[in-house]
């Protein structure tokens, strides 16, 4: 009998283990038949899947032209169930595998996405006809579309910023492609220099600490060969090159981007030094709101494909160079124009995105959008009709790092259950 007994229970075990084998293979197995001519690799994975995997797709330069050649395009898959629901997350720019927010109130399984011709996803030499929000939304389109053979769930689109504004494009492209759309502190920008970004930065806030920012621009630039030699010695420490733009340029692109990062990133008042400050303390603020290696050289190449878009088809923001004006001595433009690729026809198209938000504030149903107050960009966010079963909300003083986790109670108990209810679930957290 305890033969018998062990028998059975190796019997169990052995079919246990080629269950999970199989259901390994089958999810393997079906990816490589959705997508025969990509890598897939094993990947580990992230906090509560059960299988993960990277996919180097050969996906087409031109999808109406197919023929014009391929890239390679970079995406990651964190399976959970085929049942539950399916978020892709629109990146903006290059990515990582990481784990949205939305997955996580959703408990869903997860699709990243790497914006074409950025990062890992960036052929040399780049061919930047084909750098278009038309031909990045077939890259989504076709992986969704064969996606769907497999996860049976409802999907949801999401991304941050670009990435967010990118989920938009996407939805009112193909507006039957995903259920719902969750962008965050998405923009829709209406001219190659917004000036509802400049509106925004002379109008949020107090007046005392408009004028303390306005202090500090002109702290830093009056004080300017002291700030320089900290930024030089800053840039020896961290290895940093600056040969396509100079310390010099650097430093007043840098001065001049100070009001945008300060609000769109929720800075302090209390924490602006005095004009009295040392050179290094003002260098060091400055660093630690804009971010100055943002001019070194290698970022200089890194965001080129954005400047790209942004000059073409998405529109961008100005500096305003009324605070500093008579002190600046290299900047002579208000225009971001000097990031974009050299030797380059760049044409913008202001008709691209003035159709995209037609659409969503209009026809948009079913978007849910997330916003900080204070985040300059919120100033080029599109404003829904109404009549639309869509949910706006905004973080009176969030910044653009504002997620749902920073909602009061209440506000995130209706941002839940507006979700449930467009996702027809009960309880999106439930997990099996």
């Amino acid at each position: 009998m305890k033969k018998l007994q062990s028998l059975v229970l190796l019997c169990f075990v052995l079919i246990s283990h080629f269950g999970l084998a199989q259901a390994t293979l089958n999810l393997h197995q079906k990816l490589i038949e959705l997508f025969p001519k990509a890598e897939i690799t094993v990947i580990e994975n992230l906090e509560g899947y059960s299988e993960s995997y990277q996919l180097i797709l050969d996906e087409p330069l031109d999808h109406k032209n197919p023929q014009k050649g391929t890239f390679k395009h970079y995406i990651y898959l964190s399976h959970l169930d085929f049942n539950k629901p399916m978020v892709i997350e629109t990146h903006g720019y290059n990515t990582n595998n990481i784990k949205s927010e939305v997955s996580k109130l959703l408990n869903a399984n997860q699709i990243a996405v790497e914006y074409r011709f950025y990062g890992k996803s960036r052929p040399e030499p780049l061919p930047w006809e084909y750098l278009t929000n038309d031909q990045a939304i077939e890259d989504y389109h076709d992986i969704v579309m064969k996606l769907k053979q497999i996860y049976s769930g409802k999907w949801i689109s999401t991304g941050i910023s670009k990435g967010g504004e990118t989920s938009l494009i996407y939805k009112s492209k193909y507006p039957n492609d995903v259920d719902v759309a969750m962008p965050y502190v998405a923009p829709l920008i209406n001219t190659q220099e917004d000036p509802r970004t400049i509106n925004h930065d002379r109008t949020v806030g107090t007046v005392e600490c408009r004028a303390k920012i306005t202090a500090f621009q002109r702290a830093v630039l009056e004080n300017r060969e002291a700030v320089l030699k900290e930024f030089t010695q800053y840039a020896e420490e961290k290895k940093m090159t600056f040969t396509e733009v100079s310390f010099n340029e650097s430093l007043e692109y840098a001065v001049l981007e100070f009001p945008f990062s300060f609000w769109q990133w929720g800075g302090k008042c209390d924490a602006i030094p005095s004009v009295t400050a040392t050179p290094k303390e003002l260098f060091d603020y400055l660093n630690d709101i804009v971010g100055v290696g943002t001019y070194n050289d290698k970022n200089y190449f890194k965001y080129l494909p954005s400047y790209y878009q942004h000059l073409s088809e998405l529109g961008y923001y100005g500096f305003d160079l009324t605070p500093v004006a008579d002190l600046l001595q290299a900047v002579k433009s208000s225009s971001n124009d000097r990031f974009a690729p050299k030797d380059v026809t760049i044409k913008y198209n202001p008709k691209y995105i003035n159709k995209v938000r037609k659409y969503v504030e209009n026809k948009g149903d079913k978007i849910l959008y997330i916003y900080g107050g204070y985040d300059t960009w919120f100033s080029c966010s599109p404003t829904p009709n109404p009549k639309l079963d869509a949910l706006k909300m905004v973080l009176p003083t969030g910044s653009h790092s504002t997620r749902v986790k920073d909602f009061p109670e209440k506000d995130k108990e209706l941002i839940m259950e507006t979700l449930s209810r467009w996702l027809e679930i009960k309880d999106p957290a439930e997990k099996k």
